[in-house]
């Protein structure tokens, strides 16, 4: 991570691709652009219609020749073109300009761990063809670490826990490296469809995708516990007459049925703790495991991950945004590199 961080301070700008939403930071200035990664395209012309939070306002309501696509999955670009269109759109002319003028514009990104040399090869050509002739990769684990001010540089544990929207990241870090990780392929998203699917089965309701995020924050308080409300009331379209349609729907069978997608993530944790060293486990009991992504604001998560570890259980202030103010705080020179002095002989 030393030399790491002293090719990030020569970069000018970071981008954060998500599969929810596109963040980015450019030295001096601070966080730019947090807009979701939705594009809407013209399928007769194939012109760009919108992007970002317009775009997804669009998704489900668009006549046959528009297409909302999302060229971002899993924190992984699956559209190279569209990417770098959607995100020429979301910096605009203005911003567009001042990085040009740099000389030799050098970006850096955040990418899943344990990402595959396609994703990281995919992410680099999206940012050279915003005109980057170096583009530094930094594990979105370690760039989310910085974000929420764990002690990455020291010779001590630090677990942190990514909640994104396709998938969650666990590790556990010490001296500015990943001791050990576990990427479980469960995100807010399965949340999303467990949900939909429980209406869909119980209720004969077809829940509107933007609608799950009102249904999950209905189980407010403690949500995912016994001591949320016991019931909330939900709109929909009747899968037998198509016609609109509400049910009151019990809260308990709720939280039964996302059980099965955050059961891999509690697995998940259990296999990095086995495969963490006994004395950085020790340091673990007392600082518990920090919580990041915007998945980590799931009413009630913190408190079963709590009863199912026996971990203090911590969400950072703005756990949306950590990676991209993490890798910002790099390009800044704000984190001091670890020194370490050889022995004298």
């Amino acid at each position: 991570m030393t030399v790491r961080l002293e090719q990030l301070r020569r970069c000018h700008f970071a981008v954060d691709l998500g599969a929810a939403r596109t963040r980015v930071y450019i030295k001096g200035v601070g966080l730019v652009v947090d807009e979701p990664s939705v594009a809407a395209v013209n399928t007769r012309n194939g012109a760009l219609i919108a992007v970002g939070e317009f775009a997804e306002k669009m998704t489900g309501r668009t006549p046959s020749y528009i297409r909302v696509v999302r060229p971002v999955s899993g924190g992984t670009v699956v559209d190279i073109e569209m990417a770098q269109r959607m995100l020429r759109q979301l910096l605009g002319d203005k911003m567009r300009r001042g990085l040009r003028r740099k000389p030799r514009l050098r970006a850096a990104a955040c990418t899943p761990h344990d990402a595959g040399p396609l994703a990281q090869r995919a992410t680099v050509e999206t940012l050279v063809g915003l005109g980057a002739r170096r583009v530094e990769l930094v594990d979105t684990l370690i760039a989310a670490a910085v974000g929420c001010g764990l002690p990455v540089e020291r010779p001590e544990a630090a677990m942190i826990m990514v909640c994104g929207a396709a998938a969650t990241q666990v590790a556990v870090l010490s001296l500015g490296s990943i001791v050990t990780a576990e990427r479980i392929p469960v995100g807010g998203e399965a949340v999303d469809r467990a949900i939909v699917q429980h209406l869909r089965h119980e209720h004969e309701l077809m829940l509107p995708s933007q609608s799950v995020r009102p249904l999950q924050l209905a189980l407010s308080g403690n949500g995912l516990t016994s001591h949320g409300p016991e019931s909330t009331e939900i709109h929909g379209r009747d899968v037998a007459t198509g016609l609109a349609r509400s049910v009151r729907v019990d809260t308990a069978a709720v939280r039964e049925a996302i059980q099965t997608p955050l059961t891999a993530v509690l697995d998940g944790i259990g296999k990095v703790l086995r495969d963490c060293p006994p004395d950085l486990v020790a340091d673990l009991a007392d600082r518990g495991i920090m919580m990041v992504g915007g998945s980590a604001l799931l009413p009630g998560l913190d408190q079963m991950l709590i009863e199912a570890t026996g971990m203090p259980v911590h969400i950072a202030e703005r756990p949306d945004v950590c990676a991209i103010q993490g890798i910002g705080a790099m390009l800044e020179g704000r984190i001091e590199p670890l020194v370490m002095d050889p022995l004298a002989a």
